[in-house]
């Protein structure tokens, strides 16, 4: 019994990773009402939760969460004495997988992709949060939380700001949605522009939470990323000179080559310098490459394009001691220029660690810990610095430290390896074994 439940357990984790995003995308665009999508998806995860378990998972999640969803809020619009037309657009919202007719009065969404180019639901609604009259952060946090499903706290640690502040910008950024009355729809194809940005720290945010998960035991979440990487093809193909766009796509595939040499079949983190090379998706860095070049070739450089020449920076050394860390140096000295802060700062002392000496790569971390007080990248970056130096006491205190911080099981088993090591002076630790290994970290994010 035990096991069946174990397995509806799973079962629902799963299509919550798969769907949840499509179910609200879908709702908000038949109903126009953001609360009311997000807690009919909530009701149908719950009945889900209830109901599966006596009468087996559905054949089509999706389609079985769309329909419990869509019940959901035609109840809720007619006790609320809804417009008919609304109530109507909802009763009628086919499931997934068979064509959504959408009649007149459709909350403004009308015939959106005819006007802007966008088909698909996810990325439309990602459009849709990012609406100018919000602040930048506003429309990157809502995106995140509305599509995508990942908690508040997941959001504030990709922000580094703590949970209730993230909180507290949720409710107000929905607050202002209501009383500004700022409508849930497309822009047509001219004014996407203005929202780029919004949308590709979207994307790029989306993609991080999927190659380095914020917590729990497993390191990644494949899903997250390959769904980053769609939509970013999805935007490339709507808007083919940009870009910044461009580059993003390549970041993403360049970093995703890597995915199945991470960690080991039981979860441990193998950092950059011990990856089999050989097994890296080379398809995925030849796309990533080419695109990184056309990209470039516009001769209008961005934040995403910078971070994809260093991810190829990697790619191209055919061995760990191979890597240009003097050209990846520079590149975050010109990615300063873009996004100015303290997480490229740290990736830049990483890097002139590795070209000049852990003693000049100490010296620019130790100007940080205010700025990075609390993320473990910091003092574990810091720890190498201080065991390649040879000062392993003051290295198992910045060791212990990043343990404390971190909050996945790959990231507190890694560390905790590497503070073992300490007292073996035969043990010769890499920087970039410290770091996560490569990871895009947030120096692109709001």
């Amino acid at each position: 019994m035990t096991g069946e439940h174990d397995v509806v357990e799973a079962a629902v984790a799963q299509a919550f990773r798969d769907e949840w995003g499509s179910v609200v995308a879908t709702l908000i665009r038949v109903t126009g009402d953001w609360d009311l999508a997000e807690e009919c998806a909530q009701d149908a995860f719950a009945l889900a939760v209830r109901t599966w378990p006596r009468d087996g998972v559905p054949d089509r999640p999706g389609a079985w969460l769309t329909t419990a969803a869509r019940n959901r809020a035609v109840d809720r619009l007619r006790r609320a004495a809804a417009g008919a037309d609304k109530l109507r657009e909802v009763a009628s919202l086919a499931v997934p997988d068979e064509p959504i007719t959408v009649h007149s009065g459709a909350s403004g969404v009308r015939g959106a992709s005819e006007v802007s180019g966008v088909e698909d639901d996810r990325l439309r609604l990602i459009f849709t949060c990012c609406h100018p009259a919000l602040a930048f952060e506003a429309q990157v946090a809502l995106a995140l939380r509305t599509l995508v499903g990942l908690s508040t706290a997941e959001i504030a640690r990709a922000f580094l700001v703590s949970e209730s502040t993230m909180s507290q910008r949720l409710v107000r950024v929905k607050r202002k949605i209501r009383a500004a009355g700022i409508p849930y729809r497309v822009p047509p194809a001219h004014l996407l522009p203005e929202r780029t940005a919004a949308v590709l720290g979207v994307l790029y945010l989306l993609f991080n939470e999927g190659y380095s998960a914020s917590e729990g035991d497993d390191l990644q979440r494949p899903d997250l990323a390959g769904e980053a990487i769609r939509l970013a093809r999805l935007l490339c193909t709507l808007m083919p000179d940009e870009p910044e766009a461009t580059g993003l796509l390549a970041l993403l595939l360049l970093h995703h080559a890597r995915r199945s040499t991470r960690n080991t079949p039981d979860g441990e983190l193998i950092p950059l310098d011990e990856q089999d090379r050989s097994r890296w998706d080379t398809a995925a860095i030849a796309e990533g490459t080419a695109l990184l070049e056309g990209a470039l070739r516009r001769r209008s450089p961005g934040p995403y394009q910078v971070q994809a020449a260093i991810a190829a920076c990697h790619a191209a050394a055919a061995r760990a001691e191979d890597t240009d860390w003097a050209q990846i140096a520079g590149l975050y000295l010109e990615l300063r220029r873009f996004r100015p802060g303290p997480v490229v700062e740290l990736n830049r002392a990483v890097a002139v660690g590795m070209a000049a000496g852990p003693e000049a790569g100490l010296a620019l971390a130790d100007r940080l810990t205010e700025d990075l007080a609390g993320y473990h990248l910091l003092p574990a970056t810091r720890a190498d610095f201080l065991r390649r130096l040879g000062r392993a006491e003051e290295a198992q205190v910045a060791y212990t430290e990043a343990l404390a911080l971190a909050r996945t099981g790959a990231e507190r088993s890694y560390l905790r390896r590497r503070l073992s090591e300490i007292s073996s002076p035969e043990v010769s630790v890499s920087v970039s074994s410290v770091r996560r290994e490569g990871k895009p970290t947030p120096e692109g994010q709001p």
